[in-house]
């Protein structure tokens, strides 16, 4: 498929003029193009390299042998030849998997049309190298902020499928499903085996940890893995890998080796397992735990709602106590005579106000009496009014006012009757009395 679909984009991008004096009339052959290639590439000086050694190939006998150098975050090899005594004399066993950095000039040989690197020195890489690329790498990611807690992921409470990444039939696979599985035995898991060190592990991770951030049954993504040299677990500090870990949607726990092993993606991971039993702990809780935690505080719940019954029913029973309930009616019982005194006494005074008040009225009529015109009416006297054309009365007081002649309207003491002035009359000596 690879084959096909380089062939597939070749042909759709544009090809740039053939060179002078070739063409569909006159094609170069095949050695004249395996010349110039051969040429081109003479030119190129030599180059250090770095990467990690995935094959060797010695025959005994041989002047040459065989080498296979992968680039450590990357699927990309290349074919190394070099003299056997570079790997019988070097200081360190040259191994696959060995980290090196190597001083070659590329060659390409137009027998075979295959390229490939002419080594003439292999320099293994120290541990200390090693531990200052990975200091330096590890500033860098701090420096990107890729430790930052705020970008941690919160593990679910209980997942209900756990990813796995780890080695085929190894033993940080079964301490983590088996103490997983103890502590909940309903969880279920998504495994990924990959090889956990060597050339290719970081790459195989990287793939496994895509597909399960993938998968929407998977709540917690576990990467797991033994204890081993700072070489064996090279893998796990690759760039590459940290950045997919940061990358990811899915909660990721590291539970790379023992305690005293930090690998990178322990410091970019959601949460650092100091084992992979560690790890199981970490990701779900523990049944029988949570079982007699519930007993407890079922326990407590029970013994606090019956101390709140028991106290609210000495509370109902104190209140049951107080007179004002034990005999509702005795209250009103006591104040019965009360009420009665304080009725009498409101009665007594309301007659001593009536009473008051009717002596002061008759008082006031009396004296009203005394003082009105029907009184003085009584004793003999009259009250005279004129009438004049246009019906009005107007209370005579002079003679002057009624000359002869004038209807008046006379009010006695027990009714009115109408009389016409007549003449004048001087009043004589005594008419007063």
């Amino acid at each position: 498929m690879g084959s096909a679909e380089v062939t597939r984009g070749s042909a759709q991008k544009p090809v740039g003029p053939a060179p002078a004096g070739s063409s569909p009339e006159t094609p170069w052959p095949v050695r004249v193009v395996s010349s110039k290639i051969t040429q081109w590439i003479d030119r190129l000086g030599a180059v250090w390299v770095e990467g990690q050694i995935t094959q060797i190939s010695r025959r005994p006998g041989t002047r040459t042998a065989f080498l296979v150098l992968r680039d450590p975050s990357a699927d990309i090899s290349l074919p190394v030849t070099c003299s056997p005594n570079l790997l019988t004399d070097s200081p360190v066993e040259l191994t696959e998997g060995t980290r090196v950095v190597v001083l070659g000039k590329p060659a390409f040989f137009p027998g075979r049309g295959s390229f490939s690197l002419r080594v003439t020195e292999i320099r293994p890489v120290g541990l200390g190298e090693l531990l200052a690329r990975i200091e330096r790498l590890k500033a860098l990611l701090r420096a990107e902020g890729l430790f930052d807690d705020r970008l941690k992921r919160t593990l679910p409470y209980l997942p209900r499928c756990i990813g796995l990444v780890t080695g085929r039939a190894s033993a940080a696979e079964r301490d983590v499903m088996s103490v997983t599985q103890r502590r909940w035995p309903d969880v279920q898991f998504k495994v990924r085996n990959t090889a956990v060190q060597g050339p290719g592990a970081a790459a195989q991770v990287i793939i496994a940890l895509r597909a399960l951030d993938a998968d929407p049954e998977v709540d917690v993504i576990v990467i797991a893995r033994g204890g081993g040299s700072v070489e064996d677990l090279l893998p796990f500090s690759d760039e590459a890998l940290c950045r997919e870990i940061v990358a990811a949607v899915t909660p990721i726990v590291s539970a790379i080796g023992h305690e005293p092993d930090n690998p990178l993606c322990d410091y970019v991971a959601d949460i650092r397992a100091a084992t992979p039993t560690d790890a199981a702990k970490r990701v779900v809780p523990d049944v029988v735990a949570e079982l007699a935690l519930l007993r407890e505080l079922r326990g407590r719940s029970t013994t606090a709602l019956r101390t709140w019954v028991t106290r609210e029913e000495r509370l109902l029973g104190q209140l049951r106590t107080r007179p004002v309930l034990a005999d509702p009616g005795r209250a009103i019982t006591d104040r019965a005579a009360e009420v009665e005194r304080l009725r009498s006494i409101a009665r007594r005074d309301v007659d001593r106000l009536l009473v008051a008040a009717q002596s002061e009225v008759s008082h006031v009529r009396a004296r009203l009496s005394a003082l009105g015109p029907t009184a003085t009416l009584a004793r003999g006297y009259a009250v005279v009014q004129s009438i004049s054309r246009d019906g009005e009365l107007h209370v005579v007081s002079t003679v002057d006012n009624a000359p002869a002649g004038t209807e008046l309207r006379i009010r006695v003491n027990d009714g009115v009757f109408w009389a016409t002035a007549g003449e004048r009359e001087q009043p004589k000596e005594g008419d007063d009395e």
